[in-house]
């Protein structure tokens, strides 16, 4: 009697194939929703806030100066940083750029001087940009790409639009200046355990059945020279950033300023993108960089000090949090359309910014909190459908070059609203009693309708440019360097790099 074969055993593949990637997929999405705006919370220069709790000898200048590192740093870090995580993958320089973070907020308690201020703020800077290419690429690296991104570029929207308010509540009780160098030290020890997880389960997960799916080569030279080639503006910006803080006068500082964008401009118009929507993805970086952080700034400073019976910082947190809302859910719905489609709304995500700042010109200052939401919105949901349309047909390497373009971008939004800012304050020191409180705070928001009014122009200038370029492209590499248009689908050959990385996300 023959003996029926016995089936072998295939549960711990399942197990191994299939709940390994899918728990990879839940933590890379957990840690884009905590340290991507961790990351981004580490920008803005709060220490003013608090001067009065300094100490006695401290020089509120020195502490300002040497707070305001964070972000010449950061934007330095990243494209370094955009080589360093394709060379060791995602995992490693997450638990780096935590580990950073963790430590500079565990130090920051024992700050006492400026010089140990600028240390931990440097640290901050290190930390925010090797987690911002590493949040990028863990996305990236896994096959559900299609739905984690939009969950990236909606978290880093929102986080744009919200960075000041963010920093600026932890103060709001506050009984110590340190609190500016360690706003959120429990979030950060989560994001590090996270962070954690995630590197344990991605040995696991390229030590058996899904090695061939997370292991990919290391940058090519022309990537890394691309990359680099980014780092000289940023460079040029964050010279500049220091530089300002000097008593440059207004007129030097919105100059220097703007040449520095006509420089990204520059680069994203003549860089030699590989595959299609390069050129689109650098121009919607700058422009999303130089006007959403600067422009929420501006405006939660504005309101925060109650302007004209305006709302004060409690009464913001509810047009956030509806912001981040919009922002995450249009990210999604432009993820789930088909590439050829996504690609109609990059343009149209610029002109809702634009909007936004319109919004800002028309409605701030507000008694009504409720009525910022619709500034508030438009900049973060059209940041987020306009990066999302961008990011879905480049490849990897291309999307890295566009996020080292948008936080050069940021700090020269930062620069021309400082510039204006400074103009106005000018104005008001030759017209009238400097000291009269009614006519600083008119000032600043003369200075922020003026910042509206000139981000306005900068997007519609960078989307009117963009298209020109685009427009006389040759015909064979139209289709890799049309801007602002939809991009038709590229081939499976057009979406595997020259290292065998297939860049699909179907």
């Amino acid at each position: 009697m023959a003996v029926p074969p016995i089936p072998q055993a295939r549960a711990a593949v399942p197990v191994r194939a299939v709940r390994v990637p899918l728990m990879l997929d839940v933590v890379v999405g957990l840690l884009v929703a905590v340290a991507l705006p961790l990351a981004i919370v580490a920008i803005p220069n709060t220490i003013s806030v608090v001067a009065a709790l300094l100490p006695p000898g401290a020089s509120q200048i020195a502490m300002t100066r040497a707070h305001g590192l964070a972000l010449p740093i950061m934007l330095l870090t990243v494209p370094l940083a955009s080589v360093a995580v394709r060379r060791f993958r995602s995992a490693p320089i997450l638990v780096v750029g935590l580990t950073l973070l963790a430590a500079a907020d565990a130090a920051g308690g024992y700050a006492g001087s400026a010089v140990t201020v600028g240390v931990l703020r440097v640290l901050h800077g290190i930390g925010a940009g090797l987690l911002l290419p590493a949040t990028l690429v863990a996305v990236w690296e896994r096959p559900r790409r299609r739905f984690l991104l939009p969950l990236w570029a909606g978290t880093l929207a929102a986080s744009l639009a919200g960075a000041q308010a963010l920093a600026l509540w932890p103060l709001a009780k506050a009984t110590a200046w340190q609190v500016t160098l360690q706003p959120y030290p429990l979030l950060t020890g989560v994001a590090l355990a996270l962070a954690a997880v995630y590197l344990v389960l991605w040995i696991v997960a390229r030590d058996g059945a899904d090695r061939a799916e997370s292991a990919t080569e290391g940058p090519s030279a022309s990537e890394r020279s691309r990359l680099g080639l980014a780092a000289v503006p940023a460079a040029g910006i964050a010279v500049l950033a220091v530089g300002t803080t000097f008593d440059w006068p207004p007129v030097l500082v919105i100059a220097a300023a703007a040449v520095a964008v006509v420089a990204m401009l520059g680069l994203g118009a003549v860089a030699a993108f590989e595959g299609p929507g390069g050129r689109t993805l650098a121009f919607t970086s700058v422009a999303v960089g130089l006007v959403v952080l600067p422009t929420a700034a501006q405006t939660t400073y504005v309101e925060m000090g109650g302007v004209r019976g305006g709302p004060g910082l409690s009464g913001l947190w509810l047009p956030f949090m509806l912001a981040a809302v919009v922002a995450l859910v249009a990210a999604c719905f432009v993820g789930a359309l088909k590439e050829e489609r996504a690609g109609r709304f990059v343009g149209a995500g610029l002109v809702a910014v634009v909007a936004g700042l319109c919004a800002i010109r028309l409605i701030a200052p507000t008694p009504d909190g409720l009525l910022l939401v619709v500034p508030f919105a438009l900049l973060a949901g059209g940041s987020a459908v306009a990066l999302v349309a961008a990011l879905r047909p480049v490849r990897l390497g291309t999307a890295l070059l566009g996020l080292s373009l948008c936080f050069p971008a940021v700090l020269a939004g930062f620069l021309l609203g400082t510039g204006v800012q400074l103009t106005r304050l000018q104005d008001v020191a030759r017209s009238g009693d400097p000291t009269k409180p009614e006519l600083i705070a008119q000032a600043f928001v003369d200075a922020l309708w003026t910042w509206a009014l000139v981000g306005g122009f900068a997007v519609v200038g960078i989307i009117v440019i963009a298209s020109w370029l685009g427009r006389r492209e040759p015909a064979p590499s139209r289709r890799g360097s049309v801007v602002l248009v939809p991009s038709p689908t590229p081939s499976p050959e057009e979406k595997t790099g020259g290292n065998g990385e297939t860049f699909s996300d179907r």
